[in-house]
């Protein structure tokens, strides 16, 4: 990663962190990675998964028991944990891009840090359990917390260059994972393939991957991994949806795929050319639960198109017709968490705005600015749970449910791609790697 690009991120961070501090009154933040978590009645932790707030404010993901302590107006330092130990592979001290940006001090032991921590005008942010009877300041201050999630809305140059390499990262593994469907393999070998390709390990992934074959494209976060094999006659359809990781920036893309050239196949077409009509129309100024809306318009034209409903698109959105085809929200923001913070904020100091009352899963009801990143993820499924509740509804008779039947056995498909609003235009990060 270049480092004049970081350079630039940690002006800009600083600048921002000074500010909220200031106008949050306090002075320090002392902000901890995290502690590793025992399983119940075992001796082997947990995955361990980094405080975001401190992945935030250093690069690092995999390193407990350190911690990132911040004063207005002084360089940053970072208290990096590296103790004397031959169980288990003790990292090396920070030499990188970044590490010019820190006073950098090592901890051979997580108490040590105790001399680092001053709690006199200080906030501290993270999980305390681990750090019973610490002077750490004040724990986790909601106004403060809430002016900075609001702030990591808006990505610095450092933060894109990230999210453009997690999705280079991720587009070799659904390059792999595709080649492997095609090849007859089982979902657990087409999640290995793409971890292989991806050059990342499970436990590095920002979230579990969904590898689906047939109708367990329904199964909107479907982990099973399922070992069988389907043969040639059986194989109908694949969808995939798989991130990577850069710096602790997360990528989070979807693609579907048909197996034979036939109907699904056509539907998976249409669909990508109305996902690519919504990343058009995502625009600064544009409240996002009005791209919503119009997703849902886009899949009752499909819904039309594909003779699965009776009724036109318009009708279809007005009466909810379209819900049980597609029951999440478009997109959400991406950043340092795959749903990151503030989707629902209805400004710096706080407070909700939900999504309207007919989308209830809509993880983002803000509008959409420029330097902001988003997920647009359009989708058309065969569930049958809501299919069965559609069947005893009033619009029963508007379904055309043999259509619906030919489509059970694909699940479903989805299109994702990773977007940046950029003032003069959308930079497509999963398309143009």
């Amino acid at each position: 990663m270049d480092k004049n690009l970081y350079a630039h991120h940690m002006a800009t961070l600083c600048r921002r962190y000074d500010e909220i501090l200031e106008q949050s009154g306090f002075e320090t933040l002392n902000v901890f990675s995290g502690a590793p978590r025992m399983q119940f009645l075992d001796d082997n932790y947990y995955p361990f998964k980094v405080n975001p707030h401190f992945k935030a404010l250093v690069p690092i993901t995999d390193n407990p028991h350190s911690w990132v302590i911040y004063q207005r107006g002084q360089k940053p330092k970072l208290l990096f944990y590296r103790p004397v130990d031959f169980w288990h592979y003790v990292p090396p001290a920070p030499q990188t891009f970044w590490s010019d940006f820190y006073d950098i001090e090592l901890l051979s032991k997580p108490a040590d840090a105790q001399a680092f921590l001053s709690p006199e005008n200080a906030a501290f942010i993270g999980e305390s359990e681990k750090l019973q009877g610490w002077s750490l300041g004040e724990e986790n201050p909601e106004l403060l917390i809430n002016r900075l999630h609001w702030a990591r809305a808006y990505k610095t140059p450092y933060e894109v260059a990230c999210l453009r390499e997690a999705n280079r990262i991720a587009i070799n593994g659904h390059r792999a994972a595709e080649q492997a469907f095609r090849s007859g393999a089982s979902e657990f070998e087409i999640n290995q393939a793409y971890l292989g390709a991806a050059g990342q390990g499970e436990n590095r992934m920002p979230y579990g991957n969904i590898v689906a074959l047939n109708e367990h494209a329904a199964i909107l976060h479907y982990t099973h991994l399922s070992t069988e094999r389907l043969t040639e006659p059986q194989l109908k359809s694949f969808l995939i949806d798989a991130g990577a990781d850069c710096n602790g920036y997360c990528s989070d893309i979807t693609r579907t795929y048909a197996y034979a050239d036939n109907e699904f196949a056509e539907l998976v077409t249409a669909m990508d050319e109305k996902q690519l009509q919504l990343v058009d129309g995502l625009k600064p100024g544009l409240p996002y639960p009005e791209l919503h809306r119009q997703c849902h318009l886009s899949v009752g034209e499909l819904l039309a198109q594909f003779d699965i409903i009776k009724t036109s698109a318009e009708s279809a959105v007005e009466s909810g017709l379209t819900r049980p085809f597609l029951p999440h929200g478009l997109g959400h923001f991406l950043g340092l968490q795959v749903h990151d913070v503030g989707g629902h904020q209805t400004g710096p100091d706080g407070g909700t705005t939900p999504p309207p009352a007919e989308y209830p899963f809509l993880r983002t009801s803000r509008t959409i600015e420029e330097n902001q990143v988003f997920t647009i993820e359009p989708g058309l499924y065969f569930i049958d749970s809501l299919l069965g509740e559609l069947k005893d509804s009033d619009l029963a008779a508007e379904v055309n449910w043999n259509k619906v039947d030919s489509f059970r056995p694909y699940g479903g498909v989805r299109i994702e791609d990773n977007i940046v609003v950029h003032a003069t235009g959308n930079e497509n990060l999963s398309r143009n790697p």
